[in-house]
């Protein structure tokens, strides 16, 4: 099969699934993600490689993908729409039914076992859930946190994503929009009380350390993999943050 998301192609691979066609977003296991033919973008492919490759099925999701990737009739999809951990687990079912895949049903009942785990409350005090750095730490009880994801225009994710609701899990409340994805004007926020998360990707923050430095805001930098990617990378990193916490 091909898988044109990044998240789902390193979850297949981890469930022994073969995958003959990849995006160039695919990366995930390094170790073996190379030797896999890239077809094409999560928005674009290339149809003379992905005929090439003879699939029997494609993997797609609703917000990841062109909708004319769905549309084709050529090759029979597989699409999901994950916004939330419960979607994950549905999602993985669906999977694990349809290629018959033990492996995969093994991480939905993973997934499945997390229903009903959260962390208290987040504090400034303790630790940051998938934190890589501080920017600049609170110095006044936080009242608004806002998940970045672009700068130029500022970007921003709601509370009503994957996201958020990973987020919320583990203590942590974002903002929630009328949009999954808002440009958003820093300047309506208190500098003082508000919280900048700044995500490893899509935009780089964590290269650009220094001209985060100019905001007045308190930010930290966060791996946004471990936050966005659904399937095994995610549930990986939420079994072990829950563990470390149950409340």
């Amino acid at each position: 099969m091909i898988s044109l998301v990044p998240s789902w192609t390193e979850t297949l691979l981890a469930a022994d699934i073969a995958v003959v066609g990849r995006t160039r977003f695919c990366i995930h296991p390094s170790a073996t993600v190379g030797a896999i033919p890239v077809v094409g973008g999560t928005k674009d492919w290339d149809r003379d490689k992905v005929q090439a490759v003879n699939p029997d099925l494609i993997l797609l999701d609703r917000e990841e993908n062109a909708r004319f990737m769905a549309e084709q009739d050529e090759v029979p999809c597989h699409v999901t729409h994950v916004s939330s951990l419960d979607d994950m687990t549905a999602a993985l079912e669906g999977l694990a039914g349809r290629l018959a895949s033990d492996g995969l049903r093994a991480m939905a009942e993973r997934s499945r076992a997390l229903d009903g785990l959260c962390r208290p409350t987040w504090l400034p005090d303790q630790p940051l859930p998938a934190l890589l750095d501080w920017g600049r730490r609170p110095t006044q009880p936080i009242r608004k946190i806002l998940y970045l994801i672009w700068r130029k225009p500022w970007m921003a994710v709601s509370r009503q994503s994957f996201i958020g609701d990973s987020l919320a899990r583990l203590g942590v409340e974002i903002e929630t929009f009328d949009e999954k994805y808002p440009v958003i004007d820093l300047a309506a926020f208190d500098p003082e009380t508000t919280l900048l998360l700044c995500s490893s990707e899509p935009y780089p923050f964590l290269g650009r350390k220094r001209q985060m430095a100019d905001l007045p805001f308190a930010h930290a930098f966060v791996d946004g993999e471990h936050l966005s990617w659904y399937g095994i990378r995610s549930l990986r990193f939420m079994e072990s943050e829950l563990a470390r916490g149950a409340g």
